[in-house]
């Protein structure tokens, strides 16, 4: 996909164009966007209920047309982008917010599987992954 992407841009380079708008469908945008930001290409997201307002627009080819006409006769207002700091910025605290998230669902785990074993670790631990607790697991496993 990558390669793809990158014989449009050469493609859109070679034609002159200084300006791509795109609809802000999922994510399926950013990496265009991307890649679009790093040449002399001025990349625009639109919101695509701003735009679709027209009756009779069918295929993607014809949608096409519609934002480049759009956007050649300035109609167009693009959505806010963040910077590309400001986006990896938001990637990488999206991600740890995840790896916190699964952290919390891994101990839980934890929990019920000791505690369908009879061994209430919480009722002395308060940290069932602390060092005591962790701790009082592996006793468990070597006693086992």
């Amino acid at each position: 996909m990558t390669d793809d992407l990158i014989s449009m841009v050469d493609w859109l380079k070679t034609k002159g164009c200084t300006h791509v708008a795109m609809e802000s469908t999922g994510s399926y945008w950013k990496p265009i966007y991307n890649l679009l930001e790093l040449e002399d290409i001025q990349p625009m997201v639109v919101n695509a209920k701003h735009i679709k307002n027209v009756p009779g627009r069918k295929t993607d080819v014809k949608d096409a047309e519609w934002i480049a006409g759009l956007l050649r006769h300035g109609l167009l207002q693009g959505s806010y982008i963040p910077s590309r700091e400001q986006r990896e910025l938001r990637e990488l605290i999206r991600y740890r917010r995840s790896l916190i998230e699964e952290r919390a669902r891994e101990i839980n785990r934890i929990q019920k599987v000791l505690e369908c074993a009879n061994i209430k670790l919480s009722s002395v631990a308060s940290d069932v992954l602390g060092k005591s607790g962790r701790a009082m697991i592996e006793a468990i496993i070597e006693n086992d």
